[in-house]
């Protein structure tokens, strides 16, 4: 539980079956102290502040730094609201999104939250990450090909450079050929001679993809 209250804003609307539910599980964490504020919206009565979010269908929940669309248990707005308040959380978060094919609602969280890219390495060294979240990951960062925040994570890259596992070098050295940063050339050059043939061979890729920036 964060140890300050996060705030939650919801959108309602007119008829719809899910609303009352996700309202009163929001209702008595604000009454329990788990949530410092609650701001409830009816998204007809207020079409452009529900376009200004993005949002497309009620209810929609943002609970501190997570958007969540749809029915949302009380379970589960408990879960989000623990992880609100933990050092993965927004990890956690952006793999379920993943997980439910919403790439392009990361891209756009991305796009509000640059300072987010950091939190998808740790998935990047998971073992049981699935393949659609490492699909997705990867995309992401691509995304953020010669930006100012995926150089700022060089020196992370560098050292998933040297992990154990060949497959978390050859992505690192991909990446770190995306970011654009002359400080990627050393640690590049580096795995030109691992142990690995296709570190070797994306390493080799990524330094010419840096030679033409």
């Amino acid at each position: 539980m964060p140890a300050t209250p996060p705030d939650a804003l919801l959108f309602i609307a007119p008829g719809c079956p899910h609303c009352p539910v996700v309202l009163q599980a929001l209702s008595e964490m604000v009454k329990q102290g788990s949530i410092g504020r609650l701001e409830v919206i009816n998204a007809a009565a207020h079409p452009e502040q529900a376009a200004a979010l993005g949002v497309r269908a009620a209810p929609w929940t943002r609970l501190g730094p997570f958007e969540l669309e749809g029915a949302q248990t009380p379970q589960e707005l408990r879960r989000w609201l623990e992880l609100a308040g933990q050092s993965d959380g927004i990890t956690r978060y952006l793999e379920q999104l993943l997980r439910d094919g919403q790439l392009a609602r990361a891209e756009q969280q991305l796009a509000r939250h640059p300072d987010w890219l950091a939190h998808l390495l740790p998935l990047l060294t998971q073992a049981d990450t699935p393949m659609q979240v490492r699909v997705g990951v990867g995309a992401l960062i691509e995304g953020q090909a010669g930006s100012a925040e995926l150089q700022a994570l060089v020196p992370a890259l560098g050292e998933l450079s040297r992990a154990t596992d060949h497959s978390v070098r050859a992505d690192a050295c991909h990446y770190l050929g995306l970011s654009g940063s002359a400080e990627a050339v050393p640690l590049l050059r580096a795995r030109l001679e691992d142990e690995n043939g296709d570190v070797r061979e994306i390493a080799g890729e990524a330094l010419d993809v840096l030679q033409q920036v």
